[in-house]
């Protein structure tokens, strides 16, 4: 008799559970909720444990306050996740956006940005690759931006903690095969901007015009394309694609992308005006 075929996403439901990072609301809600669907056992996690518990209660109440910045506490809640039969997934979702010019940020900023966003995704990594490199399969999906791809001005901070979080994510990854880890996964999901709360109040932000110059998403689509990351690993994914073709030519050409700054800028405060017109608020 021959056995049959098992997909990567049927063998890790069978290994475990996943965990989400800001899952509270907006994109890591629309995550853990497509994961629940998808058939995980989605344990939501959330620096404010009393909105991802009410979060969690759709989903199968499962939740825990955590600070990604806490790499013991990281450590606590792969220790729960995997103690209810293993740790198939975990998504590092949780992020922060800050705009302007780098030099008007001052110390506290730009290290609480550097923290949550890459520092914090390593802790969540590292603790969950200890689990699954003992258990022999895992995935580890990083939620990053097209600002992890191209800098972005305006969001410069914002950016570089992205591309630090996809230079991890990539190294991570080659490091787990040269180790002879071969199932064991990273991936990096890029999204072009995403109409959640981190974008609800930059629609007047003239520096935060990057975020406005190409698709702007439902959370609930990005969300899906994340569950199907999950059954299907790949290093990075860009949403949608051609966005991401497109920021990867502006970086491999610099100079083009220094002199084209103004025009990408002026497309999203455009942007920024029909978003205001859809969403009925600010001036127009």
């Amino acid at each position: 008799m021959i056995p049959p075929v098992v997909s990567p996403a049927a063998a890790a439901h069978r290994a475990g559970a996943a965990v989400v990072t800001g899952a509270a609301g907006g994109l890591g809600r629309e995550i853990a909720a497509a994961l629940h669907a998808d058939g995980w056992p989605v344990l939501l996690t959330d620096l404010d444990g009393d909105a991802v518990a009410a979060a969690a209660v759709p989903l199968g109440g499962w939740s825990r306050a955590l600070d990604v910045r806490d790499e013991a506490a990281c450590a606590e809640v792969v220790a729960e996740a995997a103690g209810q039969g293993g740790l198939g997934l975990w998504v590092n979702n949780a992020g922060i956006l800050v705009t302007g010019p780098s030099w008007e940020q001052d110390a506290a900023t730009r290290r609480r940005v550097v923290e949550v966003n890459a520092l914090g995704a390593m802790n969540g990594t590292l603790a969950a690759l200890a689990v699954m490199r003992a258990q022999g399969h895992g995935h580890v999906l990083n939620v990053v931006s097209l600002a992890g791809l191209v800098a972005a001005p305006g969001e410069t901070v914002y950016a570089a903690s992205k591309h630090a979080l996809v230079a991890f994510s990539i190294g991570t990854l080659a490091d787990l095969r040269l180790a002879g880890h071969r199932g064991v996964h990273v991936s990096c999901l890029c999204p072009d901007g995403i109409w959640t709360p981190m974008l609800h109040d930059k629609l007047d932000d003239p520096q935060a015009a990057a975020s406005f110059t190409g698709t702007l998403l439902d959370p609930a689509r990005v969300a899906r394309r994340a569950a199907r990351l999950a059954r299907r690993p790949r290093p990075v994914v860009s949403v949608p694609r051609w966005r991401g073709a497109q920021v990867r030519l502006l970086d491999a050409l610099p100079g083009l992308a220094l002199r084209l700054a103004p025009l990408v800028l002026a497309v999203g405060r455009a942007g920024q005006r029909r978003q205001r017109r859809r969403t009925g608020t600010g001036p127009r």
